[in-house]
């Protein structure tokens, strides 16, 4: 195989990976963004950077909180609520146990957030340079990347879209108590073979999911994990995509036994699972996380601008794959940079592609947010499973197609 896909390359295999809600970096992610939302429920104007870290029955929150409200009582608000923020969401991902990695009742809490540098929010709030005065500039610098393409329904990349599917397929068996012996922590993979751009079929499904190691009494036995899986999760999800066939291969739970699991079997952080929050590995990535981040932060507004531009190209059918490049400089309000990529697939030059979307989006921060409605506390439903690709989000909305298509005419 290795010789023949060194021959062509336009034939290759692929991978992507999904980690579940229950994941220790996934669970600080959501709490993380609970914080946000809290703050933003307050102060639709805060200025929040929340860092979480998980271990064995232990949750440590950290970073900087700002409100522009002037009203004192905020922040001690929020130094009241935060560790019942916290329990709540490890209670709904459904640590309720320290044999499944930690316990809502009982772990260790320690809340270290401080006040957000003056020296950052000068240029944010458009009292830095003179020359941006009164205008609200990016709060760092860094480039943000988006991408779309037309493999699925959701015009996102196939192995990504089919990994996190099947770990949402877990998740509702387990909370609906279908497969009693499920815990929170998972990990998916899929690998599919593709002609060009074209997804041919499934190669290899890899899922490893935390479990109890007995049920009844007796010792739960990996040959029927590994059915249960295959039967209820894997075939309902990726049959229906036509790709499956009989010389799939499945993985699940190589190890042999995942029973310790959750920040127990590893520890947890915030913002480590960047590729699973965006693409894949199949579009590019700047490298800032997204989760505790308030939309001042253009790692996480820009990104979902990228995302909204790139998805619209892909809707208007000006090319059948978009990437989208957004680059900034920390209190300056433009982009110093904006790219459009479309791999050889445009349908109209990219010339007149990157020109329509100049005059189409307004991709400063302040545009970013009041075109996407950043400023609502819209962000814990997207720190697990993905920030791409899923309905209710406004970033995945193609409004702006038909406005492209008549521009580039």
């Amino acid at each position: 195989m290795d010789a023949i896909l060194n021959k062509n390359p336009k034939h290759y295999l692929f991978t992507s990976e999904s980690v579940s809600e229950g994941h220790p970096d996934k669970l600080c992610d959501q709490v993380s963004d609970a914080i946000l939302d809290r703050c933003l429920q307050l102060d639709p104007n805060a200025h929040v950077a929340c860092e979480t870290f998980a271990t064995t029955n232990f949750v440590l929150i950290g970073g900087e909180i700002g409100f522009q409200d002037q009203n004192p009582e905020l922040p001690e608000i929020i130094r009241k609520e935060a560790e019942s923020i916290v329990r709540n969401v490890v209670k709904n991902i459904g640590y309720d146990a320290e044999e499944k990695g930690l316990n809502y009742k009982t772990f260790e809490f320690m809340n270290r957030l401080h006040a957000q540098s003056s020296d950052i929010n000068q240029g944010v709030v458009g009292k830095g340079l003179e020359e941006y005065e009164g205008l609200q500039g990016a709060g760092d610098q860094g480039m943000m990347f988006g991408f779309a393409c037309n493999e699925t329904p959701e015009l996102m990349p196939a192995p990504l879209m089919y990994s996190h599917k099947l770990l949402l397929k877990a998740t509702e068996l387990r909370k609906k108590g279908e497969i009693k012996w499920l815990r929170p922590d998972s990990k998916s993979q899929v690998t599919i073979e593709y002609e060009g751009h074209k997804p041919l079929r499934i190669d290899t499904v890899v899922i490893s999911h935390q479990h109890d190691e007995f049920v009844d009494g007796k010792k739960l036995l990996h040959s029927e994990i590994e059915k249960t899986i295959i039967e209820k999760i894997i075939k309902p999800v990726l049959e229906p995509t036509g790709l499956l066939d009989s010389n799939t291969k499945y993985h699940i739970n190589p190890t042999g036994n995942f029973v310790i699991g959750g920040p127990d079997g590893d520890s947890g952080l915030t913002g480590r699972k960047i590729i699973v929050d965006t693409y894949g590995g199949m579009g590019r990535h700047g490298g800032g996380a997204f989760s505790g981040k308030d939309p001042s932060k253009v790692d996480r507004s820009a990104a979902y601008m990228c995302r909204y531009i790139a998805k619209n190209i892909v809707a208007a059918n000006l090319a059948e794959r978009a990437e989208v490049q957004l680059a900034y400089a920390i209190g300056v309000p433009e982009p110093v940079s904006i790219m459009i990529e479309t791999f050889d697939t445009e349908k109209v030059s990219v010339e007149k592609i990157e020109t329509a979307v100049k005059q189409t989006f307004d991709c400063t921060p302040a545009g970013i947010s009041s075109t996407l409605g950043l400023k609502n506390p819209i962000y814990s439903q997207t720190a697990a499973y993905g920030h791409f690709g899923r309905d209710g989000f406004p970033w995945e909305k193609t409004d702006k197609a038909d406005v492209l298509a008549k521009l580039v005419k």
